[in-house]
């Protein structure tokens, strides 16, 4: 039983049940934590289905099938895969589909895609583009619906998007309204659609105006149809506000100045996150439904905050039970935990606590195992005693199998040393991150995108006709005077203004800055322009500057680049060409020291990182040119700064030097 729908209807009537989504990881390294990941949080939280997200224009189609194998196949997991239609291979579109049923995945979410643009889409050197353009024979999701339908009946069960808060096509921002979208959602359910994925939303009044918009329409088409609210749980202040840009949502002021309370501290922001959505899930529980209440969670391939969402609003499933063949009752498959007065732990077996469901981490408190080396464990403690002890090595998890699932769910929220192992990229960092952590890189998994529509590009950056056009709008960026670069959906930070001066300078000489950090040795963590992570603590920071330039200035600045030992640089072009002072090396840039914790370093420069950036860099002059007619002086300007310019990126590591990174790059 694999079509959603099929398993919802199994499911009691006034049941809950919760999914997840995932996007493909950038790096294979990623991929490999990620199968790791979802391995854990398959046992551990026995979500009813998962989506696997697919990039627009099919940018990550095989990345998506690959995901989609392996939570299909390889774990079992009913899987849900995303599939775009527009601005892509005709084919792709049939190859997806076929491909999704051999893997055995029988449910598909179809969406549109960006908004068809053929002409500007289209592969000059391609004989055959017009002929395989996806665009003539889709325009809308209601048109994938349609066609899924019409060519495999209902072997695939087809859900569409929902939008609470109305569907933002940036094209045309003022027709953001529910009563605007719900024509075409009629459309798209009649066509075929057997559940309905809304956007994610953190007001929960909105959400309930739309549910009851769509469950009394007059057309009848949204009665029983199931309607999974979306919900991504908070992982840092700055993604919050990013996302919600990017998707319209918006955040109600009582839960924006909870939030804005405590910005500078990225372990309360969790924290207080994890009670906003339980208060959400809490308050959606209530109402009133047709059928089982769903619940689907943007995870952003993390696992520790979602867990701890759903342990504390108990929307896991209980454990599986097994009949004890000797009582002839149910036995859990978990041991039950009760602490005697003496404060000691006690466990005894499931089959004399069997109604009784404990919460995962109550063995994570100090007091009730005493943590020792493995080496002691193993030759000085007695029979008696070493109940009472853990190997540091499984301290803060169950004192049963390790690989039980209310071990497994302890890990996953993060509880003692394996706990701290598994989500130890806990706090992402986009691009500057960690490459092996499956969150790597921007975190909606979209793809290459300017995140602007035509009007919008046209109304920020105009009709650049020469490189000092060009150069004009970064340096409006950086004034204020622009909101977004295609490479920035966001103004300019505090932060980036205390190297305002030196910045300037660079685009002066037409070098393009698309990323920097001024030198920060040991600021106190509560800074509010360069503070980060929990109170009590202290930052640090080298200076780095990453920007475009022309190859013919690249090979002098390479050479000089070449004579300081305390620089370290990444270079490459869209040709595939890549240089560097040392591929080997690591280069954590930012780090902080906090009371009790090992030293974090969120941001984080090496060869691997800079390479996968590095397609996107230039796919991003790409889409810029997109906006522009084939042939106009801005696209032919943009096609020629994408095949002649390089991107560097130099890390200067004497932190501690005074304006040592702009001295040597404005004095080449």
């Amino acid at each position: 039983m694999d079509r959603i729908t099929d398993k919802i209807a199994a499911l009691p009537p006034n049941a809950n049940y919760f999914s997840l989504e995932f996007f493909p990881p950038k790096t294979q390294q990623g991929f490999a934590n990620l199968h790791a990941r979802l391995s854990r949080m398959a046992q551990a939280l026995r979500p009813l289905f998962v989506n696997i997200t697919w990039g627009a224009g099919g940018s990550t189609s095989a990345k998506s099938l690959a995901l989609a194998e392996l939570t299909q196949r390889s774990l079992q997991l009913t899987t849900c895969l995303h599939l775009t239609c527009t601005n892509m291979s005709r084919k792709l579109v049939d190859e997806a589909l076929e491909q999704a049923k051999v893997l055995g995945v029988r449910n598909i979410l179809a969406l549109r895609g960006d908004p068809p643009r053929s002409e500007e889409y289209r592969d000059p050197t391609n004989p055959l583009a017009e002929e395989d353009d996806s665009n003539k024979d889709f325009t809308w999701a209601v048109d994938l619906v349609r066609y899924i339908k019409k060519q495999y009946g209902d072997y695939f069960c087809v859900g569409v998007a929902g939008y609470p808060e109305g569907h933002s096509d940036q094209s045309h921002p003022e027709h953001q309204s529910v009563d605007h979208d719900l024509p075409y959602l009629v459309e798209k359910t009649k066509a075929g659609a057997d559940f309905i994925m809304t956007q994610l939303f953190y007001d929960v009044e909105a959400y309930q105006r739309y549910e009851q918009q769509l469950r009394e329409h007059e057309s009848g088409a949204f009665k029983t149809i199931p309607i999974i609210p979306g919900l991504m749980p908070v992982q840092s202040y700055q993604i919050l506000r990013r996302t919600t840009k990017l998707s319209h949502a918006s955040l109600p002021p009582a839960v924006l100045e909870r939030l804005e309370a405590v910005k500078g501290d990225d372990e309360a922001v969790k924290r207080v996150g994890v009670d906003i959505l339980g208060e959400i899930i809490e308050d959606m529980k209530g109402v009133k439904s047709p059928g089982p209440r769903g619940f689907h969670f943007y995870t952003l391939n993390l696992e520790k905050v979602v867990t701890q969402i759903l342990e504390r609003s108990s929307l896991t499933p209980p454990a599986t039970a097994a009949v004890d063949p000797d009582e002839g009752h149910n036995v859990s498959d978990q041991a039950v935990a009760e602490e005697e007065s003496d404060g000691f732990l006690m466990v005894e077996d499931g089959k004399k606590k069997h109604h009784r469901r404990e919460s995962s981490c109550r063995n994570s408190q100090p007091r009730n195992r005493v943590v020792v080396s493995r080496a002691r464990a193993s030759s000085t403690s007695s029979t008696r005693t070493s109940a009472y002890e853990a190997p540091e090595d499984e301290a803060g998890v169950r004192s049963d199998q390790i690989n039980s699932r209310a071990n497994t769910l302890a890990i996953s929220e993060g509880e003692g040393s394996l706990g701290r192992e598994a989500t130890w990229d806990d706090f992402p960092n986009g691009r500057w991150g960690d490459v092996r952590s499956p969150a790597y890189g921007e975190i909606d998994g979209y793809g290459v995108s300017l995140h602007a529509s035509i009007p919008e590009a046209n109304r920020l950056w105009g009709q650049p006709a020469s490189a000092f056009d060009i150069s004009a709008a970064f340096r409006r960026h950086l004034e204020g005077e622009i909101d977004a670069m295609p490479w920035s959906e966001e103004p300019i930070q505090p932060e980036t203004l205390t190297i305002k001066k030196q910045l300037l300078c660079l685009i002066d000489k037409g070098w393009w800055t698309v990323a920097s950090q001024p030198a920060v040795n040991g600021v106190k963590s509560t800074d509010p322009v360069f503070g980060w992570g929990p109170k009590n603590g202290f930052v640090f920071q080298k200076p780095f500057v990453e920007f475009f330039l022309p190859s013919a200035e690249w090979a002098t600045l390479r050479q000089k680049l070449e004579e300081d030992e305390q620089m370290t640089y990444f270079a490459g072009n869209a040709a595939g060409d890549f240089a560097c002072s040392d591929e080997q090396s690591v280069n954590p840039v930012t780090w902080g020291t906090f009371t009790g914790k090992e030293i974090i370093t969120p941001t984080i420069i090496e060869a691997v990182s800079f390479k996968s950036w590095l397609e996107e860099a230039f796919g991003i002059w790409g889409e810029w040119q997109r906006v522009y007619q084939p042939g106009s002086e801005s696209s032919k300007l943009l096609e020629r700064v994408r095949k002649d310019y390089w991107l560097v990126n130099v890390i200067h590591h004497g932190y501690l030097e005074e304006g040592a990174l702009w001295n040597n790059l404005l004095g080449a």
